[in-house]
């Protein structure tokens, strides 16, 4: 995706917000800091107003909040969390406005629930936006498309050139817009700073109490070592407590409501199909950050040190697969899940769309051997559900770091992540 003479990269959101402001009178984009909201949000804006910046604006929301809404149509109200009170402002202006499309807030945390706060349905869209994709970072081609494996389309593309060391570089340095041309020890620090004002500042603001700087540490680097897992509250609490004494489950939960209102953790929500056999599903999420580089900073890690662990190279590699997928299944309006049952049978991804369409993926660094191993657990899960109600999968998919797109005889696809895009 080629970058615009304002010095915008193109995003794949894009077209999503143009089309939110269609149909909604406001669309709020939400995500983590530095992902690229407001850059997105000024492309499509017509006036703004910066309520972290703008401290008059802040004491206008409260005494006459009819002067920050008024501009040129869409207003971007840019971080609108920092004064809450215009959630309700921005519904009634809604409510009582002049057509679709008037407003555009972003925002990079969650407000405390606020029962004032009206829920904003049928007026303000939401729309989730993360870090940026391999795709709008010209890091992959693009050749195969995820809405050509959605419609079930033969797969074929030669080798994109992507090397396993230039995928540890991007998982170090992650999809950070304001760091894609910086050089790598640069963008890692920048990551580095990103966690510890999260763990110092960011948090109690989100979580509203005070906390402990040193056990938001700890947790985030739990977090990071069980990145791409389906580790509970309790296992975290008891890694966070080690010889520092014990820390109670419900502190956990709280830093993890945290993090998660702060959009620095994307879990992933389990499948839940209906199945032929009597397996029972498992209900856990898996534990990602929004990007993968959160966990190399958190465990201050390098791409020599990735290079010689290959265990954790392959959970963030998942993890940046994961972040991809998600940012391509939106333009299909589809969700990205995983499933898990009790016989011990695990899928890292299913890609399910609005109209019923689900697609499973495995994701795997490389290695013949690795690759029938997957493909052997995706033939496993598409016998296992109930095709009768579900229909059948689209395809079956398995992501691998390097190599050429093709298919194989039993059917399924194996795409490297430098091939793949919308």
């Amino acid at each position: 995706m080629a970058v615009v003479k304002s010095g915008y990269r193109p995003r794949l959101v894009d077209a999503e917000l143009r089309a939110r402001l269609k149909a909604a009178a406001a669309v709020l984009i939400e995500g983590p800091k530095a992902c690229g909201k407001t850059s997105t949000a000024r492309e499509c804006a017509a006036s703004e107003v910066f309520l972290d910046l703008n401290a008059s604006a802040r004491q206008a929301v409260a005494v006459d909040p009819e002067t920050v809404l008024k501009g040129d149509k869409p207003r971007l109200l840019d971080e609108w969390q920092v004064a809450p009170a215009i959630w309700n402002h921005v519904r009634r202006a809604a409510d009582f406005g002049q057509g679709m499309g008037r407003f555009i807030l972003t925002g990079s945390a969650v407000p405390a629930d606020d029962l004032a706060r009206h829920t904003g349905a049928g007026r303000i869209a939401r729309l989730r936006m993360r870090t940026m994709s391999l795709f709008e970072q010209a890091r992959s081609t693009g050749e195969v498309s995820l809405g050509d494996l959605l419609a079930g389309r033969k797969v074929s593309a030669s080798d994109p050139g992507l090397t396993l060391p230039d995928l540890i570089e991007c998982i170090c340095r992650g999809g950070w817009p304001g760091m894609l041309d910086s050089d790598l020890d640069d963008a890692m620090r920048f990551v580095r700073d990103y966690v510890e004002e999260v763990r110092r500042t960011d948090i109690q603001r989100a979580a509203g109490t005070r906390h402990d700087p040193k056990g938001v540490l700890r947790l985030i680097r739990s977090l990071a070592r069980n990145m791409s897992t389906t580790v509970s509250a309790a296992t975290l609490a008891r890694d966070v407590s080690g010889s520092e004494g014990n820390v109670m489950q419900g502190t956990i939960a709280a830093y993890l409501g945290a993090l998660e209102r702060l959009f620095v953790v994307d879990n992933q929500q389990p499948f839940a199909p209906h199945l032929r056999s009597r397996s029972r599903l498992q209900k856990a999420v898996k534990r990602h950050f929004v990007d993968p580089s959160l966990a190399v900073a958190a465990l201050r890690s390098s791409p020599g040190q990735l290079r010689g662990d290959l265990e954790c190279l392959g959970l963030l590699f998942e993890s940046l697969v994961v972040r991809d997928l998600r940012i391509y299944a939106a333009v299909h309006d589809a969700e990205v899940s995983h499933y898990k049952d009790n016989t011990g049978l695990e899928v890292d991804a299913v890609i399910e769309t609005a109209a019923g369409q689900w697609l499973p993926v495995e994701v795997k660094l490389g290695g013949s051997q690795w690759i029938d191993a997957a493909a052997a657990s995706l033939i496993r899960l598409s016998k296992r559900v109930d095709t009768a109600k579900i229909g059948a999968p689209r395809k079956l998919l398995v992501i691998t770091a390097t190599g050429y797109a093709y298919e194989r005889n039993d059917g399924v696809s194996v795409v490297p992540l430098g091939a793949l895009g919308p």
